[in-house]
């Protein structure tokens, strides 16, 4: 289907005759300032010869000129080409990711390739092959300490969730645990959408040492705004981790609050899941990926095929057509 994005334009067409109406009355009284009779008599005496070509290639020009005017405004309009119709099913979750950047995730009970790696590094391959996998799906990270940071608001630019991800450092949000106020972030942004289904996977490896807004609290709102909280355990059990720590003298690190853990999941309608390997890890997120996306309706799109070049060719070339006449006639 062809149409004009602009039609209203084409209220300028008779602009430049409306000008040239304008214009006249003041031509005419400068030539009344003198009136010399004899001028007039020659005048008409070389009328009955020159008059009808003359007043014809005039015409001419002047019809040339308004083609101009009317192909450039036809340009400006932007004639366009509508294509057919095509459905877009509108697929994908709102999904946080929730990650703790505390001091005992530097804790090295995780193995890669035969060699000892810390929590954070774990989460790091699992979640960052996870959010590669989120086609379709808006995913956000928070980080948090003992205060939680939007670090990505809801992307569907997975590259640079991944990149800010694997950049994040232990220690960077604080050495403590605001498990809370992490939970009550996410909430906050996803009451600024508009979306369906809202998602957080949370992943930690203690308890909640600092925040203002305590894990039953961040709960029980994130319960009343239809936010599902699935959450993740990380890491071995301090009895199999504290035994060598302590016989070392550095003490030991915090235990897993898997009650709070497990009625933040309750409340929100999510699940509970443990990691104390990296095959547990990759396990869960393969879990998570079962989760139906929602259809979001349907959206149509129609191709557009810009048409403007060719008024804008069409009334460059009667200007230039019309200058050369001109100065033919000079």
């Amino acid at each position: 289907m062809f149409e004009f994005a602009w039609p209203w334009l084409f209220v300028l067409v008779p602009l430049p005759w409306v000008v040239r109406q304008l214009l006249s009355p003041l031509n005419s009284d400068r030539q009344r300032g003198m009136k010399v009779p004899f001028f007039r008599a020659i005048g008409r005496a070389v009328e009955g010869v020159s008059s009808s070509a003359y007043q014809s290639r005039r015409l001419g020009l002047i019809l040339l000129a308004y083609l101009a005017w009317f192909l450039l405004l036809a340009a400006a309009a932007r004639p366009q080409w509508l294509g057919e119709p095509v459905p877009q099913q509108l697929e994908g979750r709102d999904m946080m990711l929730a990650i703790d950047l505390s001091e005992s995730m530097q804790e090295q009970d995780f193995q890669l390739g035969g060699q000892l790696i810390n929590r954070l590094v774990a989460t790091k391959v699992v979640a960052g092959d996870f959010v590669e996998r989120r086609e379709g799906d808006r995913v956000g990270l928070i980080l948090f300490g003992e205060q939680a940071y939007l670090q990505a608001p809801l992307t569907r630019d997975l590259k640079t969730v991944k990149q800010l991800l694997n950049e994040a450092q232990i220690g960077l949000a604080g050495q403590r645990t605001a498990i809370g106020d992490a939970i009550g972030l996410a909430v906050k942004r996803f009451k600024e959408g508009k979306s369906q289904q809202r998602v957080l996977v949370l992943l930690t490896d203690g308890t909640t040492t600092a925040g203002v807004l305590s894990p039953n609290k961040a709960a029980e709102l994130a319960a009343a705004e239809d936010v599902t909280v699935y959450t993740i355990g990380i890491g071995r059990d301090s009895s199999q981790v504290d035994l060598l720590r302590r016989f070392l003298g550095r003490g030991g690190s915090p235990e897993i609050d898997e009650a709070a853990l497990k009625n933040i999941a309750e409340k929100t309608g999510g699940r509970y899941f443990r990691a104390t390997d990296l095959q547990q890890l990759s396990e869960i997120y393969a879990e998570l990926d079962k989760l139906e996306p929602v259809d979001q309706g349907s959206d149509y799109y129609r191709p557009i095929i810009s048409l403007y070049q060719w008024p804008l060719l069409g009334g460059i070339l009667a200007l230039c057509l019309v200058s050369i006449l001109q100065r033919r006639k000079a």
